[in-house]
């Protein structure tokens, strides 16, 4: 049994949708704004996805009242007495037809609700703007530059664990994942939850270690005086793949 203050699976969620969740997962989605933003996540996928199909599909579908045209010209013609032409009744392959366009449907709505969750939590390629919009402490260039800070600093085990459960991901493996500062601190990031999020090291390509080489750029050039600290502070921390396309003149990450 699942304990009441782990997060809502997706199958939660679908079912909070519907309006048939129990009791006991209700009260912690009244009290879980992580939950209830995915929630508001997956009713505007699966809005989505009806605006596609209504201009998209629904065009190639029959007409509502085409079926009705044809039955009524099909008992015309039989009180005629005249020969009926080729009838286009329900045949057994339209019901398997039915069946893979409702499972197509499913699996596409799915997707799409797993594609926007996972942008919007980090989960891909960058932050949530939500849950990690960064976080920088007060300090100048020529302090930064001067001292032997790290790249990256050691995260505190339990600080690591909130930053997994904000994001959903208590169940994650932490080995395929850098939690890792959106502001490094050899930029003057902030040891703040706010500027923490959970970033893949190889599933995908703009993963953690690719952003260590664009963190390591924009300290070099902070400290030969090629580029403002604020600036560079600003330009990562409100997205850092179009930072490293920008600084390393690539679309693709180098090798």
């Amino acid at each position: 049994m699942r304990e009441p203050d782990v997060h809502l699976s997706d199958r939660e969620l679908v079912l909070a949708a519907d309006g048939e969740l129990s009791t006991s997962r209700e009260r912690h989605l009244a009290a879980c704004g992580t939950c209830r933003a995915r929630l508001r996540d997956l009713e505007r996928a699966v809005a989505d996805f009806a605006g596609v199909h209504r201009g998209t599909l629904d065009p190639l579908l029959p007409r509502p009242d085409a079926p009705r045209a044809r039955l009524r010209a099909r008992l015309a013609e039989a009180a005629s007495g005249k020969p009926i032409g080729r009838q286009f009744w329900f045949r057994p392959w339209h019901a398997a037809a039915a069946g893979a366009l409702a499972l197509i449907l499913t699996v596409g709505v799915l997707s799409l609700y797993q594609w926007r969750w996972s942008r919007a939590n980090g989960l891909v390629d960058v932050p949530s703007p939500r849950l990690t919009p960064g976080a920088a402490r007060k300090v100048d260039r020529e302090e930064l530059c001067n001292s032997a800070l790290p790249k990256n600093q050691v995260v505190p085990a339990d600080l690591r664990r909130r930053v997994f459960q904000a994001y959903g991901m208590a169940n994650a493996d932490p080995r395929a994942y850098e939690v890792d500062y959106l502001i490094t601190p050899a930029l003057g990031g902030d040891d703040d939850i706010r500027n923490l999020w959970p970033q893949p090291y190889v599933s995908t390509v703009w993963n953690a270690r690719v952003k260590d080489a664009l963190e390591d750029r924009l300290r070099d050039m902070v400290c030969r005086g090629q580029l403002d600290l604020a600036e560079a502070q600003r330009d990562i921390s409100t997205d850092w793949i179009a930072a490293y396309k920008k600084y390393f003149q690539t679309n693709v990450p180098a090798r």
